[in-house]
């Protein structure tokens, strides 16, 4: 990172990523770079999410696993300084569709108590269309988190 004094420590950039609820995906595209913003959970270093069973995603992913992923922690604007005081993380890796099914569960059942984590019944009522979709992970390679100077000057 060329701002290393912005340089966010890991613990801190897991906590960002614990915390937030979606991010947007980079792939490869064919003729231009594709990204889409997903729900997400993260998990043993690793991000959970879930997909259609075909599409442009999907057919990319497929082509070319490698991938980004993308979180905004905080984003307040600061009008009278022009600029922004934010918190982000980027995180790259390869992007694998998770086949064997008691896996590919394991990980949707992560995936859903991060969204409802107190309707253990509503969860067990969507794992039965489990099969109508893909889960996927994304296994992180590396991963940096910044943050903009003027929080580094209100420390």
């Amino acid at each position: 990172m060329r701002r290393a004094k912005q340089e966010l420590p890991k613990e801190e950039c897991e906590e960002i990523l614990n915390s937030c609820t979606s991010g947007v995906l980079a792939l490869a595209g064919e003729d231009f770079p594709y990204a889409v913003p997903l729900s997400y959970a993260y998990s043993d270093g690793r991000i959970i999410f879930h997909s259609a069973v075909e599409g442009h995603k999907v057919d990319l992913i497929k082509r070319d696993p490698r991938a980004s992923f993308c979180v905004i922690g905080m984003d307040k604007v600061l009008p009278e300084k022009y600029t922004t005081a934010y918190k982000s993380v980027i995180a790259s890796g390869t992007v694998r569709i998770i086949d064997d099914p008691e896996e590919k569960r394991s990980a949707a059942v992560t995936l859903g108590k991060r969204y409802a984590p107190d309707d253990p019944g509503g969860l067990e009522k969507e794992m039965e269309s489990l099969d109508r979709c893909l889960v996927l992970e994304l296994t992180i390679d590396s991963m940096t988190g910044k943050q903009g100077r003027e929080l580094i000057r209100n420390v």
